[in-house]
């Protein structure tokens, strides 16, 4: 019987296979699909986030890349389970500029920072499955945009912040629901099932049909990868399981504290009945067990 192709998780993917030389052309086609022009990548850039560590949660991945201005560009790609997520991001993002200047350098040499987040948690609100945000300054008053004036090379020069600052691009792998269409929702189809269509002719993901099968990889290599598949079954289960713990006990923190309202109010109600029998303040205590002070105030 012939074997059906299965292809391996994007999050393993990135961190052994396409780091090579060789399959550089995958993260090419996911970053001409996002950023909608011509991305090549220089390098993948050793950092403490690239190490290949067991223990390694977040999957971060520099890459150094040229755009189509022949720009160098620095994305960040992480895929993100921790819940302090929005700061994971900016942290990462402030390491990729910092890692990558050297100390005493001009502040010119600061690059463009791009950062991916491949996102397979629940984020929050927000119905579509891809965000993308950047730094720009409002006039209060005026609702301009800032544009900055520099002088480089004798030339005068105007820039938008937002051609300096980081754009953000998070993927909600999860909330994608509906047929891929163009090229980039047939990535995050394979982000979220692993699926590649075999007649896809988008950028990056015909080559990662070819080199993304999981039977090429050798015993051991599969072995790793099941072992890596589990898990993540598990931690997901396992989270899935604290969230339906959480919703009960809340549920049940919800009944007790409404019991013990109720019952507050039932003794206010026998106090203002007892008051009303002008019945001493002592001894609607010792019955009640509100205070002297709570009789009072009836």
């Amino acid at each position: 019987m012939e074997q059906k192709d299965k292809y391996i998780r994007f999050d393993w993917a990135i961190k052994r296979l396409l780091r090579n030389k060789a399959n550089f052309g995958v993260l090419e086609g996911l970053l001409t699909v996002l950023l909608d022009e011509p991305i090549h990548i220089v390098e993948i850039l050793e950092s403490e986030g690239n190490q290949q560590r067991e223990n390694e949660k977040f999957n971060r991945v520099d890459i150094k890349a040229k755009n189509s201005q022949d720009e160098i560009i620095i994305v960040e790609v992480q895929n993100t389970r921790e819940i302090y997520y929005l700061e994971r991001i900016l942290f990462g993002v402030a390491k990729a500029i910092t890692e990558h200047i050297e100390l005493g350098n001009l502040y010119s040499e600061v690059k463009k920072i791009y950062s991916i987040s491949i996102l397979y948690f629940d984020l929050g609100k927000g119905n579509d499955y891809l965000y993308h945000g950047q730094n720009t300054f409002v006039g209060v008053h005026t609702g301009d945009f800032l544009e900055v004036t520099t002088k480089e090379k004798d030339a005068i020069v105007h820039k938008l912040p937002s051609e300096i600052f980081p754009e953000y691009f998070l993927i909600r792998v999860n909330e994608f629901n509906k047929v891929a269409v163009t090229p980039l929702e047939e990535w995050i189809e394979y982000f979220k099932s692993g699926v590649i269509r075999p007649d896809t002719k988008a950028p990056g993901l015909e080559e990662a049909r070819r080199k993304l099968i999981y039977y090429n990889m050798d015993k051991a290599e599969q072995l790793a990868y099941d072992e890596h598949v589990n898990a993540l079954m598990i931690q997901n289960d396992v989270l899935s399981t604290a969230a339906m713990e959480g919703r009960e006990e809340g549920r049940q923190e919800g009944r007790k504290e409404g019991r013990e309202e109720g019952r507050k109010e039932e003794k206010i109600e026998n106090a203002r009945t007892m008051k009303s029998l002008n019945i001493s303040a002592s001894i609607i205590h010792q019955v009640t067990g509100l205070s002297v002070e709570e009789i009072d105030r009836l």
